[in-house]
């Protein structure tokens, strides 16, 4: 028996009716915001590495300084959360697209700010204190921004291509992470510790820009508004809700990141140091890997998508944990080898085919764990809680490292670990795809 859903213009429809002019908008609405999301904090990482020690923390050692520019990278992950159930909450009483604006508004401006600011040399112990302001602020719009979208893309897709329209969410992280590095990549060495760091983060503005033109354009999903016209059961307070109803899939999604975001940040976030000052490579050579698997990671994950539609969510996300897991220690032997070549292939496949089968499935597998009167916040919740141990990844990392006398065999088994909690999360789930989501607790 076919559900029906409500269109903006208010003609009902079938639940497989799709208005292909509306999901492109909405395609592009969620990717663009989240390339803005991960343009930033990929700029931020790779800052926190590079430069951030010596501008910001000149009075630490070189260790203690990078330990301290990674802290203020992991500290916006206590914001997260609460931003994810704030902006939940009015995401699922009031509609998906109001909060989505608001969250990447602050977002830009936050980002925008932290190119403005004055280092240590300048104003002292405010200059660290102005860069924590702010990160708390990007990290409560981020907390609303991944959720949103995944809400709204998903709710908008064909039921049987959910999985590969959800994809365009994380082509986000792609996008973001290329134009990151490429950002940095591009400015001059001889600037970088003056005013080319500066650059990156001031040029986010255009992004927002964008991001805020397009998401302005987007109507609300059919779900929400069928949930809204039928008066089926609309939660009251929707973090309550998911707490009594969906804590499962809360922490069922957060053990599921725990592999995925342990590699993305090892990667993105702790190789651009560890890369630099244990391997010997260059700056340089690390930024045009990761350019180089960001690029082949825009058809992996595209491929990864659309296959989950096929065999199912849990064969393709169990195949990247356990992929993760095999390459733990094989990642860290390529790269110490010394070898350019071997290096630029342990990035490549690690991001594009380990991380690239978690993390392509996730708008489409969590989304589908929650009902439509508590999706926002539940996806939210359950992906931004994963990313405190993200944000503390690159810390860890190197503390790791520096315990074991510069040995990276630590920081491999800490990867495995993550994927092992992974896998025996994702094997606690049933099959959801293909399956009804306007449905309501």
């Amino acid at each position: 028996m076919s559900v029906e859903v409500l269109t903006s213009d208010s003609v009902v429809q079938p639940e497989n009716y799709v208005d292909r002019k509306k999901l492109i908008t909405v395609v592009g609405s969620s990717l663009i915001g989240t390339a803005v999301e991960f343009y930033d904090f990929f700029i931020y990482g790779t800052a926190a590495a590079i430069v951030f020690p010596r501008l910001f923390f000149p009075n630490l050692s070189p260790l203690a300084g990078l330990l301290a520019a990674y802290a203020t990278l992991a500290i916006t992950f206590v914001s997260r959360p609460i931003g994810a159930v704030v902006f939940g909450h009015y995401g699922d009483k009031l509609g998906r697209k109001k909060s989505l604006v608001l969250a990447l508004m602050i977002m830009g401006l936050s980002t925008f700010f932290i190119g403005l600011l004055p280092t240590y040399e300048t104003i002292g112990v405010w200059a660290p204190i102005g860069v924590i302001v702010l990160r708390l602020a990007q990290g409560f719009a981020v907390g609303g921004e991944w959720g949103g979208a995944a809400s709204m893309i998903v709710e908008y897709a064909p039921r049987h291509r959910r999985g590969f329209f959800g994809t365009f969410v994380q082509l986000g992280n792609v996008i973001g992470l290329f134009l990151s590095t490429l950002a940095f990549a591009l400015v001059p060495s001889e600037s970088m510790m003056t005013w080319g760091w500066r650059l990156p983060f001031l040029l986010s503005i255009v992004l927002l820009f964008v991001g805020l033109f397009i998401r302005a354009r987007i109507d609300e999903t059919p779900a929400f508004l069928e949930m809204k016209k039928t008066g089926n059961k609309e939660a009251v307070v929707p973090l309550v809700e998911v707490m009594r109803s969906g804590k499962r899939a809360v922490f069922t999604a957060m053990g599921a990141r725990t592999g995925e975001i342990i590699l993305g940040w090892l990667i993105c976030g702790f190789l651009i140091s560890y890369a630099t000052n244990n391997v010997g490579f260059s700056r340089d050579t690390v930024l045009h890997a990761i350019l180089a698997a960001s690029a082949v990671a825009f058809f992996t994950f595209l491929g990864y998508g659309a296959l989950s539609d096929r065999i199912g969510r849990r064969p393709v996300y169990l195949l990247g944990a356990c992929i993760a897991a095999a390459f733990a220690f094989p990642l860290f032997w390529l790269i110490d080898t010394g070898s350019v070549w071997l290096f630029f292939g342990a990035v490549v496949f690690g991001y594009s085919f380990g991380l690239g089968a978690m993390f392509s499935v996730q708008p489409s597998f969590f989304s589908e764990l929650f009902d439509t009167n508590v999706r926002y916040t539940g996806i939210s919740l359950g992906y931004q809680l994963a990313n405190i141990i993200g944000g503390l990844t690159p810390m860890i990392a190197t503390a790791l490292v520096a315990a074991s006398g510069g040995k990276s065999w630590p920081v491999s088994t800490f990867l495995i670990s993550g994927c092992i909690v992974t896998i025996l999360c994702v094997l606690s789930t049933r099959e959801s795809a293909g399956k009804d989501i306007v449905r309501q607790s």
